[in-house]
């Protein structure tokens, strides 16, 4: 095991058992009120990390060229998936689809299997991406595909993520910056038009430009959330001390988590989450630079910056820069489906790493 392994591994444990933490301390009270069990919430947590070390043990030691050969597959298996969430009977809440008394979010699972799809044709295309035709055509109708989705379903936050990590793997994957600007551009009247057509996130747009007017009602969740970190000061309430998941602050140990855990361990607390994840998205672009061919550079790119992305934007809500979302933290909201992608991804750059350090050099044609 290679330096880059081992430090992947520290930081993934460490930020694991910290989610863990969270969760029960942030939900132990509603799962009590829901279940009459104040470890409901931390049990499912612990399903979707057992599932979640199963992907990265499984990412880990598969030579990674192997997913190249599935990873359109992989790809429209998940959006299947994520269609049969829009079918009644079938799925819960509308996003989550039910396996007896669990469930899972098929759009989680599809952020890796966007990463897989996109690193490998890239590479396929080799030259061809220098083109319109090659080079943005075909993501368009991928994202126009899992966008119709997300808005039945209704989830725009997750298309928030799956556009900005196409268009981030497309520049760094050689495609040229005015096919992407001129696509930019053309896409910007859609996103105004998908904010406007639902009230609610005209509401959110509105509370955070305005937080003092809408304390009480689309800005409620953010102005309830600085109270919680404010009230933390420097070394917290203590854990499991959290006023806000008293039920003062929604969606606390979901979206929120990182609120309560800020008020609960203070200053000091929130600096140790917040340096874990960016050791963790540190250690992912270092893999990405030692990367044996371009398939793994872009592999662990890809994973790195769902990771990083997806902290930042949760971590912006949280503390008011960025219009709610509806995206979890990494590692340490609650969500089992999140947490097992999330392992999934730290396996993928386990796997360029593994490969990074053997003498013998990998090919680069991907099938």
């Amino acid at each position: 095991m290679g330096k880059t392994e081992a430090q992947l591994l520290v930081a993934m444990v460490l930020l694991t058992l910290l989610g863990f933490l969270c969760v029960y301390s942030t939900s132990f009270v509603l799962g009590y009120r829901l279940y009459g069990e104040p470890l409901a919430f931390l049990v499912r947590q612990l399903l979707g990390a057992g599932l979640g070390l199963a992907l990265l043990v499984v990412f880990w030691r598969v030579n990674y060229h192997r997913w190249a050969e599935v990873d359109d597959l992989l790809l429209l298996g998940v959006f299947l998936l994520s269609l049969a969430t829009l079918v009644p009977g079938v799925a819960r809440g509308g996003r989550w689809l039910r396996l007896g008394p669990f469930s899972f979010q098929p759009t989680e699972l599809g952020k890796l299997a966007l990463v897989l799809y996109l690193a490998s044709s890239l590479v396929r295309r080799g030259e061809e991406i220098h083109t319109f035709a090659q080079g943005i055509a075909p993501y368009l109708v991928v994202l126009g595909g899992f966008g119709l989705v997300f808005l039945l379903q209704p989830d725009l936050g997750m298309l928030v993520l799956y556009v900005t990590l196409t268009g981030f793997l497309l520049l760094v994957g050689g495609v040229p910056v005015r096919h992407l600007a001129l696509t930019a551009l053309g896409g910007l009247p859609v996103g105004g038009l998908l904010v406007v057509a639902a009230p609610y996130r005209v509401g959110r747009l509105l509370a955070f430009l305005n937080p003092a007017a809408y304390q009480e009602t689309y800005g409620y969740q953010v102005f309830q959330s600085l109270l919680a970190i404010g009230s933390g000061g420097l070394w917290g309430r203590g854990l499991g001390a959290s006023r806000a998941k008293l039920f003062y602050l929604p969606a606390v140990h979901n979206d929120f988590a990182f609120a309560a855990w800020a008020e609960e361990t203070g200053l000091v607390g929130a600096l140790v989450v917040l340096g874990l994840l960016g050791w963790l998205v540190v250690l992912g672009l270092r893999v990405a630079r030692s990367a044996p061919d371009r398939l793994g550079t872009l592999y662990a790119l890809g994973a790195s910056f769902v990771l990083g992305f997806q902290s930042l934007v949760n971590l912006g809500v949280v503390v008011g820069v960025l219009p709610v979302t509806g995206l979890t933290l990494p590692f340490v909201s609650y969500g089992g489906s999140s947490l097992a992608v999330t392992l999934g991804l730290v396996g993928l750059l386990l796997g360029v790493a593994r490969l990074a350090g053997q003498a013998t050099p990998q090919r680069e044609e991907v099938a």
